[in-house]
């Protein structure tokens, strides 16, 4: 006679909906004195910040926004965009977050295609939200976080009507009480992230994946509880790695920066005893060749994690003067962030500081949280040799891979086949089992940790009169990691100056998108005409 197991029932006991969202209750009944958030003067209790976050999420239902409604934030690292995370999905939205780097028509055609019921609006962005607004299709209500430590202050608007910030907590009821999503699949944020078309696309991620995102984090980085965490990786970039709720579950300490400098993140991590930190390899970039008068050596190691473009062996090991240990990390937008990882092993410590730095710079194996990570011909589907020259797709499966891109079905059936998660990246296997990226199979250029779309800055180069054809291509770059570097032919008769495309591409797109460098004459092509960026790519090592 079979047992019958599954005669036992699910019920509100035993099953509840998976959300990084009640990490903030925990905190605060466990925790409600310790800090939760530092930011210059500002100082919150685990305690104020759900008591901040509750009123602000009473706020937002009291305004009429709820669930599948969007929220968007176009903010820095500040107290306010650490709040938006908790607050607006405890209203049951959907929280956005919008790169405080993009010009107005991209943050227009966000706002739209999002449709946005509010947007969270820094003062200092606010000219660049109010220029988005004059060509959109929806009028969101507008909410400004006056920060009084913001560099830029300009007049608030006068022919919009508006609320700040801060009158949501005040207006909003302590008691507000959200009792989670009703199903864990149900949408906790939207991030866009550049497409092959140039046009951002809209990535959904669920209660469910973040927090697992947050859970592996806590392994896989070997976080202990209560650490303190300086937060230099923009958190509008895949929530800021999911690093907000991650913290949450460890009760660690964020400290807040609104804008990098080298020596602001030294003076930081000393004055808050910092433990953790992350960033893309131009922050790592930036310390190490930071004037040594603002460089600081610390007598204790301070984990940092880095993800983006590989970052150079020599910057790795240069990492080590300062006491700052570091792990490289590799995801993308529809993963959450992080789902590979460099994981020390124990024989590398026997290796000298350059062999463990070059070990480090690959992409690594798979986070706690993640099923399966596998390298295949894209030909045979089968695993490419770990002999390190195979070269592959990266494909992943598991539950920190994104629900979809929001209204976009074509582009979901080229990602999601044969069980498997394609990533358009191209790598190998070493012998031990760890992955390395060879190639960008979508020729995304990650500089700086930001992702640019080739195709986007070739549609702008196109626009100019003189072009006849142009192609980017990545350029390896000290400091950025890597840049656009444009290919460009001029049509006949026509001509055009390096300086003059940079220029024309700076006016008509986020200006860390224009091309770096212009080299101009016939562009390679196949006998179908295609442009071949793999003969460009090796002109540029020449």
């Amino acid at each position: 006679m079979t047992i019958e197991y599954d005669q036992l029932p699910q019920n509100s006991a035993n099953f509840v909906t998976l959300t990084p969202i009640f990490f903030l209750h925990r905190n605060a009944d466990i925790y409600p004195h310790r800090e939760s958030i530092l930011y210059n003067q500002r100082r919150y209790s685990w305690s104020e910040t759900r008591s901040r976050c509750t009123r602000i999420a009473s706020s937002l239902n009291a305004r009429g926004i709820g669930k599948n409604n969007t929220v968007s934030v176009f903010a820095f690292n500040t107290p306010e965009m650490v709040e938006s995370h908790f607050s607006i999905p405890m209203a049951g939205a959907v929280l956005n977050t919008i790169n405080t780097r993009l010009d107005a028509s991209t943050v227009a055609y966000i706002l739209d295609h999002g449709e946005s019921k509010l947007v969270f609006v820094d003062r200092q962005l606010w000219p660049v939200l109010q220029q988005a607004l004059l060509s959109t299709e929806v009028s969101p209500e507008i909410i400004i976080i006056d920060d009084a430590d913001a560099s830029e202050k300009p007049g608030l608007p006068e022919n919009t009507q508006y609320s700040l910030y801060e009158d949501l907590v005040e207006q909003g009821d302590e008691n507000f009480n959200w009792p989670g999503p009703d199903d864990e699949w149900q949408a906790l944020a939207l991030n866009y992230t550049s497409g092959t078309t140039g046009l951002p696309k809209g990535v959904v991620y669920h209660h469910r994946g973040s927090y697992l995102m947050a859970m592996g984090t806590v392994i896989s980085w070997a976080l202990p509880q209560h650490p303190r965490y300086l937060y230099t990786v923009p958190m509008f970039h895949c929530n800021g790695w999911g690093h907000v709720w991650t913290m949450a579950a460890v009760s660690g300490t964020i400290v807040c920066i609104r804008a990098f400098s080298p020596k602001l993140l030294f003076d930081l991590v000393e004055q808050h005893e910092i433990t953790h930190f992350g960033g893309a390899p131009i922050i790592l970039n930036m310390l190490a060749n930071a004037p040594k008068f603002e460089q600081k050596i610390f007598d204790r190691t301070i984990k940092v994690m880095t993800a983006g473009a590989p970052p150079p062996a020599k910057v790795l090991e240069s990492m080590n003067q300062f006491g700052f240990d570091v792990v490289h990390v590799y995801g993308l937008t529809e993963s959450y962030g992080h789902i590979l990882h460099s994981a020390m092993q124990d024989d590398w410590a026997e290796q000298s500081i350059e062999k463990q730095a070059e070990l480090k710079a690959r992409q690594g194996v798979r986070f706690a949280m993640t099923e399966a990570v596998d390298v295949i011909d894209p030909k045979t589907g089968a695993t490419v040799a770990r002999d390190a020259e195979a070269i592959g797709e990266i494909v992943i499966r598991g539950n920190t891979i994104m629900k979809g891109y929001l209204k976009d079905p074509g582009a979901n059936s080229k990602v999601f086949k044969d069980d498997w998660f394609f990533s358009g990246d191209l790598a190998v296997i070493h012998e031990d089992g760890y992955i390395q990226i060879r190639d960008r199979a979508k020729d995304m250029i990650i500089s700086g940790g930001e992702n640019i779309s080739s195709v986007e800055v070739e549609n702008i180069l196109y626009k100019h009169p003189a072009v006849g054809e142009a192609a980017i291509v990545a350029m390896a770059d000290d400091k950025w990691g890597e840049v656009p570097c444009a290919f460009v032919e001029l049509k006949p008769d026509q001509t055009a100056t390096e300086s003059e495309l940079i220029d024309f591409c700076a006016d008509n797109m986020a200006r860390f998108k224009k091309p770096k460098k212009v080299i101009f004459g016939e562009l390679p092509k196949t006998a179908t005409g295609k442009i071949q960026k793999n003969i460009l790519r090796e002109w540029l090592k020449r």
